[in-house]
């Protein structure tokens, strides 16, 4: 559990960043901080960078274990990317290199794939 002095100092934090460090510094022993962690990002993080980094990290750590909230954050770096800076970097670490290649089928697999494309993607017929 996060100690109340810790959780006040993240709360400050002023862009998601310290957030993310806590996060990448602890991930043995927050685990059942997690929600707070990522309700905390949702708050500070305006641009979505460290919401979309928050959630490479924990599908590179186990993407099974952190299902629930690698889609919270997604969600969250879906709305805030809106300069689509961070969103490219985390298609190519989920779906692959080639995501470009494989949209359609893609698309018609994984809603979360079809969000983000139509996101960096606006025009594409998908």
């Amino acid at each position: 559990m996060i100690d109340e002095a810790v959780k006040k100092k993240l709360e400050a934090d002023p862009d998601g960043l310290a957030t993310y460090e806590y996060i990448a510094n602890h991930i043995g022993t927050c685990i059942e901080d997690i929600d707070f962690l990522i309700d905390n990002m949702d708050h500070v993080d305006h641009t979505g960078q460290f919401v979309i980094s928050a959630a490479r990290y924990l599908y590179a750590i186990d993407p099974d274990m952190f299902a629930d909230a690698i889609a919270r954050l997604v969600d969250m770096g879906i709305a805030k990317d809106r300069e689509h800076r961070y969103l490219g970097a985390l298609m190519e670490q989920f779906y692959g290199a080639d995501y470009n290649t494989r949209a359609t089928e893609l698309s018609a697999s994984d809603n979360t794939f079809r969000r983000i494309y139509k996101r960096l993607y606006p025009q594409s017929p998908i």
